[in-house]
């Protein structure tokens, strides 16, 4: 089944509303998942930390929008609204990106030649850490996000209420998606990765920067999930310190679902859970979805661990 035939069914099953909800959760678990890949297709690491960076980017989404740029409800000049969102989106990238290169500078670095076992376990650390810093800081409690997307803007469409806010969530995760994958393939930083995922000690022996590149990978990774951050705050107007350990398990899921290393197969995974969960509390299932995702996840893992999109590859001599 393609792509679209496949999204034409979804449509069909659950309606416009419910189909609408889907592809704006997906939007969510893609851009997480695009840096789990990411760095599992560069150093083979699997960053259990990586969801707690995307929960940390919430965070820092409320502290510039309510205590820089003093944001406390929604904007309905759309001039101001468009800077408001791109300083959002733009400050946030930019310290999680930060972020991300310090956890990779400090805790994965220093293991890049040691056990697998070793940094893995420092991921789970490091997500520790994110936690209790942000429990912390903003307390356990949910913290309530601050909703400067006016929630009452929709298009009619028939007698179908489409909500501009889930509009503007998918559009921002594709337009993210889509530039990444042209850094990816059409730059010669790009390149390097690409080069480093098949083989690091021939890409070093190249002229690579093998250090260079692998933090490129966690800084643009962090970026996503900062990205991820914001528009999670925006669509649910809330966060907690505990939300990157279930975003993280089911991003970490989709990228295995649609191949982990592959950047466009870590997306479809993300769309196609949001599809499975959403698709569960439509027809009454709604505390099944995460047993049905993860049961998937095993069967996929049982019958094609390569994934949607990925490849098997050999084991190099």
């Amino acid at each position: 089944m393609t792509v679209t035939a496949f999204l034409v069914s979804m449509f069909l099953i659950l309606g416009p509303n419910q189909f609408l909800n889907a592809m704006t959760l997906g939007a969510i678990y893609a851009l997480v998942a695009l840096g789990y890949t990411m760095v599992y297709g560069i150093i083979e690491l699997i960053n259990f930390a990586h969801g707690d960076v995307f929960m940390v980017g919430s965070f820092v989404a409320i502290f510039i929008g309510s205590s820089l740029l003093g944001n406390e409800g929604a904007i309905t000049d759309i001039p101001a609204l468009v800077a408001t969102l791109l300083l959002l989106f733009v400050g946030t990238i930019v310290v999680m990106a930060l972020v991300g290169a310090i956890i990779e500078r400090f805790a994965y670095r220093p293991l890049r030649r040691a056990p697998r076992l070793a940094p893995l376990i420092t991921a789970i650390g490091v997500s520790f850490i994110l936690q209790n810093v942000i429990q912390f800081t903003f307390g356990p409690t949910i913290v309530k996000v601050p909703q400067i997307f006016p929630i009452e803007w929709v298009i009619m469409v028939g007698e179908t209420r489409i909500p501009l806010l889930n509009l503007f969530v998918i559009a921002s995760a594709l337009i993210l998606m889509v530039v990444l994958q042209l850094f990816i393939s059409r730059t010669r930083t790009g390149r390097a990765m690409r080069t480093t995922s098949m083989d690091r000690d021939a890409s070093s022996l190249m002229g690579v920067d093998i250090n260079r590149t692998i933090m490129i990978t966690f800084l643009i990774g962090s970026g996503l999930a900062g990205a991820a951050g914001v528009v999670h705050g925006l669509y649910y107007g809330n966060t907690s310190f505990g939300l990157g350990f279930q975003s993280g398990l089911k991003a970490f899921t989709a990228a295995v679902l649609g191949g982990i290393g592959n950047t466009a197969g870590a997306a479809l995974g993300g769309f196609l859970i949001a599809f499975v969960e959403v698709g569960a509390a439509a027809f009454g299932y709604g505390r099944w979805g995460g047993a049905i995702v993860f049961s998937l996840l095993v069967i996929f893992l049982v019958f094609r661990p390569t994934g949607l999109l990925g490849s098997q590859t050999g084991d190099r001599a």
